[in-house]
Formats: structure tokens, C-alpha cells, sequence
């Protein structure tokens, strides 16, 4: 396939692409993290690369002890054995990003223990290259020393300046220029260079110059987006082609690999050992410590690396080559089935406690995690809070989270917005968005409470922050921005495919009621529920079912404000007046109806309607005259929806919440879907919630105070 006229230029191409790769890996990796790594991932890296590597050292020297092993294999196997200590933190990312556990407490725990040991790791490298040609001269160990010391200062206090002062102030949202990218690549090709001259590895100086530029957009997404296509889609293939092409496994004698199987395995066990105590002796769960220690034992990019570093170097000869690299395929064959069989990441949002607006007390604290995505979905989440009516007597808390793609970095983040403090991460969006929460807060300081986070991490497990966030916070329900935006003309604007599965995965996952608001203020002109009109309209429409219960006891809520005014639609089946269903959601609806006697904001009405078209149609006459519209997503099984659910294009929303976004029904409300929570016993189907009896509830007490007294 390769010529070997061609191999010359190949191995150059493969340089380069180990080159850019690392230096892509440092530009999109996070510094502070590794400085600052926090305390268990500090003990479980260091005691992760310092046990495994004495140890294993240990019994390479026990080995080469007892056994008779043979020459070339008895100069590499203490190198082999060092090897077991190390642990890359791109190799780590890219696993726990491949597996979509990256946002959990392990994944997280995870990363920035890798990233603590690789700091550790290229240390040690950096001394042991500068030490390794110290005989030739009793001055050497000084002048390496010295030059290296010189060639990180010239990078960070010269270097890195000089870029940023020539990329000029870049603008919020504003593209890098080409001119930039070009002398930023052409600095990397430089500091390579050097690096050979003062006697380091060629990715030294890239790696050093990638992780002092900055990070994230604008300039460090900009730099990724720009060079990730030719590195890895060309330039970091032929590395691996080249990898492959210098894996000769029949250069393998059956003893090295006895000798070899039993240094790795060994690494393994013994660094196994030593992330489980550490993260134990932290109060990590011995289930998620045994995790942890499975996925660090992973390997990749960075181990394949050292071993064609030392092949070149002669330390490692074709067949013990041959064994690492195929002991870091079989240690990745067997590690992820492992971790795929062993986690389920939303075990960890399970509750068997009921977190739900219909089962909460009237004088409870109302807890809202609001999740905004920009500056549009800011209007409809500040008119859902004022229409929620904080009080003193059942105020709100209000857990903002802003959602924001990942982009030029390699870890996601959930941080807490500090009022103090403006994180480096907040744009002009977010800082915005954050503004007006605190205005809403300003605005009822006696009756609500705000606290606001932003959460950057990818789409695809963006669900993961928001219900690990609603259940430290313990949230009653959380609102999720439609996937739809609509135009002033009553067409879709646009559509984000991958907030719609984070919404699917919100509702499947999360451990309290979840609404998925629909935001259509653009069309009846709703931009504040205090711009001076009369009343806020809500119509609850009522099917049965708990989701159905759940809507009705927020429209409870909401009619508590002085200025919305809520009318209770109950839909009934023609002819089915006797079933037990019916007669239960009438026993509901009476008890709230009950509880607004002579509130002349708060109506009732009941449609009798005999097939979904009757429905349809006598949705289509009414939708219009409302501001906002509160729907269950399930619903009793009826005859009414027969045929209906065929039509769905967004299944989340359930059939009537898919029917009232559809742009073909032309309804110009807004509306919000509500959900109640699943019972992990059976997710398929909706918790069966009983209404609230409170006449039972007060005789019991009574009975229960007579027993005392």
C-alpha cells in the first residue's frame, strides 16, 4: 500500500500530525485545572502516578530477578513497567466523551484527576530528557536546565504576548482572522523546532504554547474549528497509519509475551489500588471509586506516543514494541464494555419522592430550575415567573441555568455565576440573561431568591447537569425552551434538532415535574406580564391523567396573581359520563374549583366532543383568545386521540401539545407542556397520582391529636 520511496514523506506527514494534535489537545485543555485540581482529584492523580509507577517498577526488577529474560527485553521492561503510570487526559476526555458520561460526578472526577497526574507526567518527562545525555560534559545537567527553564519563560512572558497583542482585541462573536490562525501555526512550527534544540521532544513546545493561549471562544474555538479538519481528518491518521505500519507482531516471542502480560496486567491491578483508596479515603461511593479506577485505566494517543518515542530512541526493539501497542488495544477492548455495563449514569437521578407542583404544599417554598439558552428565551421565562406569584407566605426560588454549547475546550463546566466575580467563561449573552434574573429578584426581594449557573458542555449530555442540578436543588419543576423559534409572520424561524433530544432526555430523566415552554410572545404581542394590560389569560386544558392534574395545580398557583385570569377547559368524551376515570378527574376538579369560590378570576368550563376532528376544531375557536396555554403531555387513553398521535411530529409535547405548536394549526398563544415525574420502576408509563384529599389529611390530624391528648 506504501511504497517505500513514499515513507519519508509519510513519516513527515505523521509528525505533523502528532504535532497539531497535541497541540490542539493543550489549546482546547483548561490550565486552571490543573493548578488547581480540587482535593480528591489531587490525592487519586498523584497517588495514581506515583504508586503505579513504583510499584510496577518494583516488579519489573522482581521479574528481571527470578526469571531469565531476554537482552533486549531486559533493557525495555523497566521502561514498560514505567509506562503503566501514566494517564493522558485527552485519552480520558475522548473516552468519557465517547461514552456521554463526561458531565457525571465520576466523568468529572475523572478528568480532573487525569489531567492532575499527565501535569505530573510531563514533569517527570521533561526532567528525565534533560537528564538523560548527562555524561558527555559536567556542566550539561546545568545548561538543560537552564535552556529549558529559559524556553517555558520565553513561551509565557514573550511568546504568548506577542500573539495576543497582534490577534488585536477581538470582538464578542466576532471570527479570529485568517492572519492569526496563520502566525499562530506558524509559532507551533517554530517552537517545535526548538524543542528539539534544547534537547525535548518536538511536542513539548507546542504543547506548553497551546495551554497558555486562550480558551473557548472567541479565539481558542476559532482555532480548533479551523485546524481540526486537516489534523484530524489527515495529518493524525497517517500518525496512526505509521503506528500500524511499525507493529510487527511476529516479531514476538512467546516468553517476552508472558513477561510483558504479567508487567501490564499487574500496572493494572496496582493502579486499580491506587485510585480506589485515595478516592474512598475522599468519600467517593465504593461503586463510583471501583468506576473511576476502571476508566483511568484507559489508554491511547499519549501512551502510543512514548512507545514511538522510545522505538525511535532504541529503547524499545520491533517485538516489545509490537506487545505495548497491542496491550493498549486490549486494555481499551475490554475497559469501555466494562464501564458500559457497569454505569448508568440516571440511576443517579432515581427517587422514589414524589417532586411535583400537584402534591406540594400551598405554603412550600416553589422551586424553579429555568433553563435559557439566549437572549430570546429571556422575555417568556421572566412572564412565566411574574404569573408564578411569588409571596412570603409561598415564595419562589428561582435556579437559573444558562445552557451554552461547548466550543475550544475539552472539559465541560458547570459553574455558579458569583455576583462578586465575573467568571472568564460569560459572554455578553450570559451576562445579560443573568441581569435580568437579578432584576426579577430586585423586583420581588422580599419573596424570591435567585441562583444562576451556567452549564457548557455538549448537547448530547447537557441533560445530565439539569437533572443532577434539579435534584441537588431539589426542584419542583423545570422549564426547557421549546426547539422551535418562531418568526414574526407566524412561520418556524428556526429549528435545533439537538435541544429537541435534550428535551426528550430532560423528560425521561428528571426527578421532578418538567415543562417545555413554547414561546410565541412574538405573535400576540405578550412581552411582560406588567406592561400595564388588564389580565394575563391562561387556559388549562383538562383530559385526565397526572400530567393533566400537574398543569391544573400550577394554573392554581398562577391564579393566586392579580392579574391572570384562568379558565379550566375539561374535555369529556360524549356518552361516558359513568367511568371511574371521569368520575375521579371530576372529584379533582372540584376540589380546586372549591378553592376559588368567588374568585372571579378563575373559570370553568366542559366540552363535550364526540372524535378528535370535534376536538380539533373546538381547540382551534378557543387557543386564540388566551396569552398562554397549560397542557398535560399524557393523557387518559380516549377514543379522542384516536388518529391524532399518527400526525406527531414532536412527540415530547404529547398529542395536544404536539397539535398546538404545529404551525399548520396557526394558534398564537404560548404554551407550556407539562410533565409530571417518572417512577424508575416502570419509565414507560406516567406515575397514577391520587388528588390531594385535604378533608382526609385534616380528619386524620384531628384523629390523631384526639389520640394524643
Amino acid at each position: 500500500m506504501f511504497p517505500i520511496r513514499s515513507l519519508a514523506t509519510l513519516w513527515t506527514v505523521a509528525s505533523f500530525g502528532n504535532l497539531f494534535y497535541t497541540f490542539l489537545i493543550a489549546v482546547k485543555a483548561d490550565p486552571a485545572m490543573m493548578l488547581k485540581p480540587g482535593r480528591a482529584a489531587m490525592y487519586i492523580g498523584s497517588s495514581m502516578f506515583c504508586i503505579a509507577l513504583f510499584l510496577s517498577l518494583a516488579v519489573s526488577f522482581l521479574l528481571k530477578t527470578i526469571v531469565t529474560v531476554e537482552a533486549n527485553l531486559n533493557k525495555s521492561i523497566v521502561f514498560i513497567a514505567a509506562s503503566q503510570s501514566f494517564t493522558g487526559f485527552p485519552v480520558v476526555a475522548a473516552f468519557l466523551t465517547e461514552l456521554k458520561i463526561q458531565n457525571t460526578d465520576v466523568g468529572r472526577l475523572a478528568f480532573a484527576s487525569a489531567v492532575f497526574a499527565d501535569l505530573i507526567d510531563i514533569v517527570v518527562a521533561a526532567i528525565s530528557l534533560t537528564l538523560g545525555d548527562v555524561v558527555s560534559h559536567p556542566l550539561a545537567p546545568v545548561r538543560a536546565v537552564l535552556s529549558n527553564i529559559a524556553f517555558v519563560i520565553v513561551i509565557v512572558f514573550i511568546i504568548k504576548p506577542m500573539v495576543m497583542w497582534m490577534m488585536g482585541p477581538i470582538k464578542e462573536m466576532k471570527l479570529v482572522g485568517e492572519k492569526c490562525i496563520f502566525i499562530t501555526t506558524v509559532v507551533t512550527l517554530l517552537l517545535a523546532f526548538v524543542s528539539e534544540i534544547v534537547g525535548q521532544h518536538y511536542v513539548l513546545g507546542p504543547l506548553i504554547f497551546g495551554l497558555v493561549l486562550p480558551i473557548g471562544p472567541p479565539f481558542g474555538a476559532t482555532l480548533v474549528s479551523k485546524l481540526s479538519t486537516l489534523v484530524c481528518g489527515l495529518l493524525y491518521p497517517a500518525y496512526l497509519a505509521v503506528t500500524g505500519l511499525q507493529t510487527n507482531i511476529f516479531k514476538v516471542d512467546f516468553q517476552s509475551a508472558i513477561i510483558v502480560g504479567i508487567v501490564m496486567v499487574s500496572g493494572i491491578i496496582i493502579k486499580l489500588g491506587a485510585v480506589i483508596l485515595p478516592a474512598l479515603h475522599s468519600q467517593v461511593p465504593v461503586r463510583d471509586a471501583f468506576l473511576l479506577a476502571i476508566i483511568l485505566n484507559i489508554k491511547g494517543i499519549v501512551e502510543i506516543n512514548v512507545y514511538n518515542f522510545w522505538k525511535d530512541n532504541k529503547i524499545l526493539h520491533d517485538g516489545d514494541y509490537a506487545l505495548c501497542v497491542v496491550s493498549v488495544i486490549l486494555t481499551n477492548v475490554v475497559v469501555a464494555p466494562l464501564v458500559k455495563l457497569l454505569y448508568n449514569p440516571s440511576r443517579q437521578y432515581n427517587t422514589l419522592k414524589r417532586s411535583t407542583i400537584q402534591h406540594s404544599r400551598r405554603d412550600s417554598e416553589f422551586r424553579m430550575l429555568v433553563c435559557i439558552h439566549n437572549r430570546e428565551n429571556v422575555p417568556a421565562i421572566i412572564n412565566l415567573l411574574e404569573i408564578s406569584h411569588a409571596t412570603e407566605e409561598s415564595p419562589i426560588a428561582v435556579i437559573g441555568l444558562v445552557l451554552v454549547k461547548i466550543e475550544g475546550r475539552a472539559a465541560p463546566i458547570l459553574i455558579e455565576n458569583s455576583r462578586k466575580r465575573v467568571p472568564e467563561t460569560e459572554s455578553s449573552s450570559t451576562t445579560s440573561i443573568l441581569n435580568a434574573l437579578r432584576n426579577y429578584e430586585q423586583n420581588h426581594r422580599n419573596s424570591s431568591t435567585v441562583q444562576s449557573f451556567t452549564s457548557i458542555t455538549h448537547f448530547e449530555t447537557m441533560h445530565d447537569d439539569i437533572c443532577r442540578l434539579a435534584m441537588h436543588k431539589r426542584a419542583t419543576i423545570v422549564i426547557m425552551p421549546f426547539h422551535k423559534k418562531w418568526a414574526i409572520d407566524g412561520s418556524i424561524e428556526s429549528t435545533n434538532r439537538s435541544i429537541q433530544q435534550m428535551n426528550r432526555n430532560v423528560l425521561k430523566n428528571a426527578p421532578c415535574s418538567v415543562g417545555i415552554l413554547i414561546d410565541r410572545g412574538i405573535l400576540n404581542g405578550s412581552l411582560s406580564v406588567l406592561n400595564g394590560r388588564l389580565l394575563f389569560n391562561v387556559a388549562v386544558l383538562f383530559f385526565g391523567g397526572p400530567d393533566d392534574a400537574e398543569s391544573l395545580a400550577y394554573g392554581a398557583r398562577m391564579v393566586r396573581h392579580g392579574c391572570v385570569k384562568i379558565t379550566v377547559v375539561n374535555f369529556l368524551l360524549f356518552g361516558n359520563a359513568n367511568s371511574k376515570e371521569r368520575k375521579r378527574d371530576s372529584d379533582l376538579i372540584n376540589e380546586y374549583r372549591q378553592g376559588n369560590l368567588g374568585n372571579q378570576q378563575f373559570l370553568y368550563f366542559e366540552e363535550v366532543v364526540r372524535d378528535g376532528v370535534e376536538l380539533a376544531g373546538c381547540l382551534a375557536k378557543m387557543v386564540g383568545c388566551f396569552d398562554l396555554v397549560l397542557v398535560g403531555k399524557y393523557h387518559q387513553k380516549s377514543p379522542l386521540f384516536r388518529g391524532l398521535e399518527e400526525w406527531s411530529e414532536c412527540p415530547e409535547l404529547g398529542v395536544i401539545g404536539d397539535m398546538l405548536a404545529s404551525p399548520d394549526f396557526e394558534c398564537t398563544a404560548s404554551v407550556l407542556v407539562v410533565q409530571q415525574p417518572r417512577m424508575r420502576l416502570n419509565e414507560t408509563e406516567p406515575l397514577i397520582h391520587e388528588a390531594p384529599d385535604y378533608n382526609r389529611v385534616c380528619l386524620s390530624m384531628e384523629r390523631r391529636n384526639q389520640r394524643i391528648f
